[in-house]
């Protein structure tokens, strides 16, 4: 039987996907994008719905997995496979992701935490370094 979070993680895509992101494209001041991988196991497509931060033109991907010990799925299957589709709103593009350096993260990281102050107290719950995911 699904988990209550992938029941809901399926319907707020299904949601986004029929509106065009005008209802799920939001979750307070953060907005969202459906971020489609490539199952690592499966080959099959994988959506998710995820909010990301903006730095100028970089879309910035957070792989926080709310604090858990473990990297989330999506980030595991970009690793297998770093070409993605994102959908934000209306309008779907297929780009290539890569996982940030060291020095985009530490440029990064104080923004991401400026903007929402939840990722320290994720970061501080995990021993893993959460990884930054830049969309090309």
């Amino acid at each position: 039987m699904p988990s209550i979070a992938k029941i809901m993680t399926s319907v707020h895509t299904s949601i986004y996907q029929a509106t065009k992101g005008k209802v799920g494209g939001k979750f307070g001041a953060a907005h969202i994008l459906l971020l489609t991988t490539t199952g690592r196991k499966s080959g099959q497509p994988r959506t998710t719905p995820l909010n990301y931060y903006s730095d100028g033109d970089r879309i910035v991907l957070i792989a926080s997995n709310n604090g858990q010990d473990h990297d989330p799925a999506w980030y595991l299957n970009i690793g297998a496979n770093p070409s993605v589709t994102i959908q934000r709103g209306g309008q779907t593009e297929t780009r290539t992701v890569r996982v940030a350096t060291a020095e985009e993260k530490a440029e990064l990281w104080p923004k991401i935490i400026a903007w929402y102050k939840g990722y320290a107290k994720y970061q501080a719950k995990t021993s893993r370094n959460i990884p930054l995911v830049i969309v090309e």
